[in-house]
């Protein structure tokens, strides 16, 4: 059967790009996100793939951009549907939320046809993600600094918590944020309606970086080997699992000195970060208050009292 997603149409065997109309922008021409279907030559699942829902975030991009060239239809059983770009107007910008409605697109899922701007293009891609067996939706830590994740959203008491959690592991990104998240993110949406849905989150930069890139393309490969999409084995590594958060700010104004590596266990009372006036006069030391992973930082030295500095991961365990 013909796969058609826009202007993009792909029999059997065949792959083809085009674009999803969402709208119109402010001169009247069209809103269109680039898409791509890829449709195997055997019949299998279908795999949904988004990005740049922030509009910053640009790794997945970077994987996407670098996955459809290199996959032969002839190879594949089932189907691949591909967002490269969600949010476009902040693409076009460069910025996180969605310029014309100053929303962030991840909390606007399902979506409305007749809402706002991000509303509606929350409901064009989830018209098209739903039709699917499983949902990466590709992410990266915006400008801040932190370690290479897979997140599910979906709560641990959820009916689909397994399967996400197996999805998670099969992506392979070592690490694993297991915490129900916000409303209106897809990775919440998805499993709610029964279709396993994980949220990569492919480190943290500012533009992109090729070691993420190079870590989410290997997680898609290995969905696409485990799942039956494509030949292949893949060897399921053991993850490390977050449950929960410590976040720190800065008891007051100047210049961050990190005293911790990303991915580093720290203990209680360990110091993570130093402030400094603009002389390097020591103002403030901050200590952790559990122990955990140092998870995430800010990138910009330079901080307001009360501004967040970073995070700790805690309730830490090994699936």
């Amino acid at each position: 059967m013909t796969l058609t997603v826009g202007t993009a149409s792909a029999p059997p065997g065949e792959i083809d790009t085009g674009r999803l109309q969402v709208g119109e922008t402010r001169d009247g021409s069209p809103a269109a996100l680039p898409v791509a279907v890829i449709n195997g030559a055997a019949d299998g699942k279908r795999l949904y793939i988004q990005a740049v829902s922030d509009g910053d975030e640009l790794n997945g991009l970077g994987v996407v951009s670098r996955l459809v060239p290199q996959l032969d239809p002839a190879e594949l059983s089932g189907e691949l549907v591909v967002v490269g770009i969600v949010n476009y107007h902040g693409f076009q910008v460069a910025e996180h939320r969605n310029p014309i409605d100053d929303r962030k697109t991840n909390r606007t899922y399902p979506g409305n046809e007749n809402g706002s701007t991000s509303e509606r293009i929350a409901a064009a891609t989830y018209e098209i993600a739903r039709e699917a067996d499983l949902i990466l939706d590709l992410h990266q830590g915006s400008t801040s600094r932190m370690l290479t994740e897979a997140r599910i959203r979906c709560g641990q008491r959820h009916r689909l918590h397994g399967e996400c959690l197996k999805l998670a592991k099969v992506f392979g990104t070592g690490y694993v944020i297991d915490q129900k998240g916000p409303d209106g993110q897809l990775a919440r949406v998805g499993p709610d309606n029964s279709i396993p849905t994980i949220d990569p989150e492919l480190g943290g930069c500012v533009g992109w970086d090729e070691e993420s890139i190079s870590i989410g393309l290997t997680g898609i490969y290995n969905v696409l080997k485990y799942y039956g999409f494509l030949d292949g084995e893949v060897e399921l590594e053991t993850q490390t699992r977050a449950k929960g958060f410590d976040q720190y700010g800065s008891p007051s104004g100047g210049l961050v000195t990190f005293k911790c590596e990303l991915g580093e266990r720290v203990r209680p009372r360990q110091t993570l970060f130093e402030v400094t006036d603009m002389f390097g006069e020591l103002k403030a030391r901050v200590t952790a208050d559990n122990s955990g992973i140092f998870w995430r930082s800010r990138r910009l030295p330079q901080v307001a009292t009360g501004e967040y500095v970073c995070s700790v991961a805690t309730n830490i365990d090994t699936y």
